[in-house]
């Protein structure tokens, strides 16, 4: 009995060993002005990043001063209206470490150029510009989302949280016309054919929509600027710099004073005048690919300006970046996007990335057969290159999980799987996507719901496996860039491994784990004796026998190696 007592506590002994929780240990921070920010020890790939997506309008009231502007006083359809989001709320969430906590590296927001002052129905009811994307004019910035000191303090702030900013960029269509907002003359814009997205021609060359005036793109025929556009700069007092800027750009350029060379001018400016990291591109496919390679090399030059003029506030050498909205493309198409009559590599033509409209629909197989074709794809077709995946998106009406049933499995495949990862706002709070009244992509784009997450206790636990797993892959870029191998099936483990020049990054990850206790094959990936630490329950292990044993109630656990 005496030497049953003493196997039973050697037992113990050695279990504990095994398995130690660890104190929680706080991020290095730095200390600037007697605030403290968040210092990053990892270096920031693109490839790997984790991007929050949000719209403007809809995530967070910073200055309830700016909420009606222009004379937008309309009563709208269901969420067809300014709701009051903007550039200052962005930044307060920021400074509040909300995206710090979940970790998010980059923040692509919704466009803040100035939209159309009046409103619209296009069939869903009245509707104002409040997504941004009805341009009025590219070289302001719309009153109801803010300022050019707020978006310089935006930026500001999220580069010294280490935060990217993308910027969202329509090259393609001028807003709609209304009574307060004139037609673009006939030599800027077309409003008809309308796309029938049958072929390249019909798909490019016409207007998106009825009654969405089309850029003339394709044209390289010099044209004037429009008197409406003249005539509102001089009220603004500003007519006289806007003309000296372009005549100082197409001197450089020697392009002709065509529609996109002038867009192309104005939006490249924030980027200089800002140090915007990179653009999210709207409407690609509705574009001349040979724009977007224009685009991309005036960014380039914009950036690189920027970062001469403010050597003291460059972040990293990583060059522009630019992803884009190819409706539509899926990862599996590899470079090229198929228009039936012809092909077009967007990746030769200035994009980094294109965001993929597969993982959705591939999130219904099991884990590894995704990450497994994802790693694959991404070290064979489209090596050096990348794709930005996401279960919702503010114009996809059918998303990964609309009831909001599955929180925690759309963040295991969306922040697992290889890539970039777009976390659209609310995925991490469940945000109802079924708003009773709201009328097509309307009900995808309700205010951000932090009731919700200051009283219920089910969306706090939402959020913190959100946060877990964001942070993880924050600090791992062999999440998102790493070559994929699965280590066990049953239970489910696999590795990710990234290496550059000197740089190894190294984890493994067990998901749909038993809850208790449970042991993780790592064979062959971790040897033995080396100590890993479960960022998921902050426990340290060793591996013993090619294991690693853990006793808890998670069926998820996230292995990188100890400090």
């Amino acid at each position: 009995m005496k030497k049953l007592l003493i196997a039973l506590a050697m037992f113990s002994f050695v279990f504990s060993c095994k398995q130690q929780k660890k104190e929680p240990v706080e991020a290095t921070t730095v200390v600037t002005d007697s605030i403290v920010y968040p210092e990053r020890t990892t270096p920031f790939i693109w490839d790997a990043a984790n991007v929050y997506f949000l719209l403007t309008d809809r995530f967070y009231n910073g200055n309830a001063s700016n909420d009606i502007n222009y004379e937008r006083k309309d009563s709208t359809a269901v969420l067809r209206g300014f709701m009051g989001g903007d550039i200052t709320g962005i930044t307060e969430k920021i400074t509040e470490g909300y995206f710090t906590d979940l970790g998010i590296n980059a923040i692509w927001f919704t466009p803040v150029v100035e939209n159309i002052h009046g409103s619209v129905d296009e069939g869903t009811g009245i509707t104002y510009g409040y997504h941004g994307y009805w341009t009025k004019d590219w070289t302001s910035l719309d009153a109801n989302f803010g300022t050019r000191d707020e978006l310089e303090i935006l930026v500001e702030t999220a580069h010294k949280y280490g935060i990217r900013i993308l910027m969202d960029v329509v090259l393609n269509h001028t807003g709609p016309t209304t009574e307060l907002d004139p037609l673009w003359p006939e030599e800027w814009v077309k409003t008809s054919p309308t796309c029938e997205f049958t072929n390249y021609e019909n798909t490019t060359s016409c207007t998106l929509v009825d009654g969405l005036p089309d850029i003339r793109t394709p044209s390289k025929e010099a044209i004037k600027l429009p008197d409406h556009l003249l005539a509102k700069w001089k009220d603004e007092g500003k007519l006289s710099q806007e003309l000296d800027e372009l005549q100082l750009f197409f001197e450089r350029t020697g392009y002709p004073r065509a529609p996109r060379y002038y867009i192309i001018k104005w939006l490249t400016d924030y980027i200089k005048e800002f140090g915007i990291d990179g653009y999210r591109v709207d409407t690609v496919k509705h574009v001349d690919e040979e724009a977007w390679a224009e685009l991309y090399k005036e960014a380039s030059y914009s950036f690189n300006t920027w970062k001469k003029r403010n050597p003291d506030k460059i972040l990293d050498n990583n060059p522009f970046f630019m992803t884009g909205e190819v409706y539509g493309y899926t990862i599996s198409s590899g470079r090229e996007y198929d228009f039936g009559d012809k092909k077009v590599d967007y990746f030769n033509n200035g994009f980094k990335s294109l965001i993929n409209f597969e993982l959705k629909s591939d999130a219904k197989k099991s884990y590894d057969i995704v990450f497994e074709k994802y790693s694959k794809l991404l070290n064979s077709k489209l090596k050096g290159h990348s794709v930005l995946n996401y279960m919702t998106s503010h114009d996809d009406d059918s998303p990964f999980d609309k009831e909001r049933t599955k929180p925690y499995v759309t963040a295991n495949y969306l922040l697992l799987t290889p890539g970039a990862s777009q976390v659209y706002y609310g995925d991490e709070t469940a945000r109802d996507l079924t708003i009773e009244g709201a009328i097509g992509d309307a009900t995808l784009r309700s205010f951000m719901n932090w009731e919700d997450l200051e009283n219920s206790e089910e969306t706090k636990k939402i959020l913190q496996h959100w946060q877990k797993l964001g942070k993880f892959r924050d600090n791992h870029p062999a999440i998102g860039a790493g070559r994929h191998k699965r280590l066990a099936k049953k239970p489910y483990v696999f590795g990710r491994t990234y290496i550059d020049g000197d740089y190894k990054d190294k984890v493994a990850v067990g998901l749909d784990l038993p809850v208790g206790k449970k042991s993780l094959w790592v064979k062959g990936f971790f040897g033995n004796g080396t100590k890993l630490l479960d960022t998921y329950t902050n426990t340290e292990v060793v591996v013993e026998s090619g294991k690693v044993f853990l006793d808890n109630n998670s069926t998820i656990a996230l292995l990188e190696l100890a400090p």
